[in-house]
């Protein structure tokens, strides 16, 4: 029988569980715009060797499914440490690493994939004209890309990073797999009790679908207010 009293407790509930999932979704971001970034640079300008890692690196990231890279970070990975830490004598148990940063792990990497793809093909729209006539003025490669290049691409991305902090976010709901406490494990951990799983979930889409709208909302502003930039 549904319970409209459980949909409306755990609701409210769920909310305590928003900054976990905003925390892993930033610091994903974070480290996933960084590499990312360094990534597509190097694929634009032919870095021998790193080109070919960051092309090998963006194909088994986004050609594989996120469960996988999960069991992958969370459950081979540490047997792996625990067994060359015991090799070695260390009494360091890999087993009690809070869990949150696995999930660190995995959504960086995975981040760090798409924002990658995110970034080059932002940066390939820029007229490579744009940085001869910053050498020709007296700046230097890096005022170039900050005064020049990095503006101009950022528009151009914007879409596409909303497009991805949005997959991402939705793909934080898959951290309950590494026994960390998001939204989604919450809502299970309720449900158990009583078998309100219908309940529990349908205030897991609510929510969100709340945050997801504010998110893109929030870009929507965002790139209205840097349109300034936008190469024409």
């Amino acid at each position: 029988m549904f319970d409209v009293s459980f949909l409306g407790k755990t609701f409210l509930k769920l909310w305590t569980a928003v900054p976990t999932t905003l925390l892993i979704t930033v610091v994903s971001l974070g480290f996933g715009a960084i590499f990312g970034f360094l990534l597509a640079l190097a694929r634009i300008h032919n870095v021998k060797g790193l080109k070919q890692f960051a092309q090998v690196y963006i194909s088994f990231m986004r050609g594989t499914p996120v469960v996988l890279q999960i069991l992958v970070v969370y459950s081979i990975f540490p047997s792996f440490l625990n067994a060359v830490f015991k090799e070695s004598g260390s009494s360091f148990n890999v087993f009690e690493i809070n869990p949150i940063w696995y999930a660190f792990i995995v959504f960086s990497l995975n981040t760090t994939a798409t924002l990658s793809e995110v970034f080059r093909s932002a940066l390939l729209t820029i007229n490579k004209g744009q940085l001869e006539a910053g050498f020709t003025s007296g700046l230097t490669h890096f005022q170039t890309y900050r005064r020049i290049i990095l503006p101009q691409a950022f528009v151009a991305a914007l879409p596409n990073l909303c497009n991805a902090t949005v997959g991402l976010i939705k793909n934080t709901s898959l951290a309950f797999m590494m026994t960390v406490k998001d939204i989604t494990a919450v809502a299970k951990i309720e449900a158990s009790y009583g078998y309100n799983y219908i309940e529990a979930y349908l205030d897991i889409f609510v929510i969100y679908i709340i945050i997801c709208t504010v998110v893109q909302a929030g870009f929507k502003r965002w790139e209205q207010k840097i349109s300034v930039f936008k190469n024409k």
